[in-house]
């Protein structure tokens, strides 16, 4: 048996250790946000309205707890602790995707024209088709009648912009850049549909479409939770099988060329992936704005641009933000519960002014 250089096994050998090294900080921050997704569960399942101490979460987990508690914990809030991490990591994923495919780093779901066209359904649904009503119930006075029809019609829209974005860049050849300045006319055009709509309505209806826009991951029920799980599962499943392409089209697109990537049915797909995942969770659960914004950014200043590791420590990176400004919005002020849109949202405005102030210095 032949035996290797000494020289050979020594570059093996520094080679095993560079990439032990590459590989340790994404190890690192991956454990990091799951003990921090944890805890954090662990924490929600604790808070809220009814006080639940951990002895009797434990049981009902176990199946042993009272009925009284197996409503809290299963029909309340695990459904809503489910959709905090389902629809975080898939806003966070469908925006780290199209902010690739796009080459710009303000590329998301909620500045796409994706949510608005999701908001401007919404309206027609509560006001023009009355799914919105009031209610005598002094917590909460104003309801969506038929959340069913309210999604369909989120969801509809919601696609119609993407399906118009996507034909624009494929007939008439737009840039990347150009989508991007299409996804904000298109956010403008929803918005004064929007708003023209409104105008007309009553206020109870107004009332319920602006409910609608906060953002609840309170409406969650199980049925939704499988749904959404499904969407965002099979959207990582393709999004890890373009892991390779991603990475080449960070080198530029006549380097992605060159390396046999497709790039223009790449970047299509990757974006229509993404609306699609962004299009169910916002018509479940409302306008959800920034994470898509806030968790790829995020990642990619503490672990690089690698989608091989970018892709799920995103999706990590978004579930813990939600769940944390969901948690956050219940506890703050309880029993009054806030707009978790409205915390994220917070998040995203100082980032997006820091993008705006660096891509400023850069010229």
């Amino acid at each position: 048996m032949l035996k290797k250089p000494k020289a050979q096994i020594e570059i093996e050998g520094d080679s095993i250790e560079l990439y032990q090294k590459f590989t340790a900080k994404k190890t690192l921050l991956s454990l990091a946000l799951l003990a921090t997704l944890l805890v954090t569960s662990v924490f929600a399942l604790n808070s809220g309205a009814f006080n639940l101490g951990s002895t009797d979460i434990f049981k009902t987990l176990m199946s042993i707890g009272s009925e009284m508690s197996s409503v809290v914990v299963w029909r309340i809030r695990m459904p809503r602790i489910m959709a905090a991490m389902i629809t975080g990591a898939g806003l966070a994923v469908a925006g780290c995707v199209m902010q690739n495919n796009l080459k710009n780093p303000i590329a998301s779901p909620s500045t796409l024209g994706i949510s608005s066209g999701a908001a401007f359904g919404a309206n027609i649904a509560i006001i023009v088709l009355g799914a919105g009503t009031a209610q005598s119930s002094a917590s909460q006075p104003v309801v969506v009648n038929n959340p069913y029809l309210v999604a369909i019609f989120a969801f509809s829209f919601s696609m119609l912009a993407t399906f118009v974005i996507l034909m624009l860049a494929r007939l008439k050849s737009f840039s990347p850049e150009s989508i991007v300045l299409a996804g904000v006319a298109l956010t403008s055009l929803f918005s004064a549909g929007t708003t023209l709509i409104q105008y007309f309505a009553d206020s109870v209806q107004i009332a319920a479409a602006v409910f609608w826009t906060f953002g609840d991951l309170g409406r969650a029920s199980w049925q939704e939770v499988l749904i959404m799980t499904l969407v965002v599962g099979c959207g990582m499943i393709y999004f890890m099988t373009k892991r390779w392409d991603y990475n080449a089209m960070d080198a530029g697109e006549d380097a992605a060329r060159s390396l046999g990537v497709n790039v223009e049915q790449t970047r299509f797909g990757g974006m229509m992936v993404s609306s699609l995942i962004t299009a169910v969770t916002v018509a479940f659960l409302g306008s959800i704005g920034f994470v898509g914004l806030v968790a790829p950014h995020m990642v990619r200043r503490l672990i690089g641009g690698d989608h091989r590791f970018l892709i799920p420590i995103s999706a990590l990176m978004g579930a813990v933000i939600l769940l944390l400004s969901d948690t956050f919005s219940r506890t703050i002020a309880a029993p009054i519960v806030l707009p978790v849109g409205a915390i994220t949202s917070f998040l995203g405005a100082p980032l997006f002014l820091y993008l705006l102030i660096r891509g400023g210095k850069r010229r």
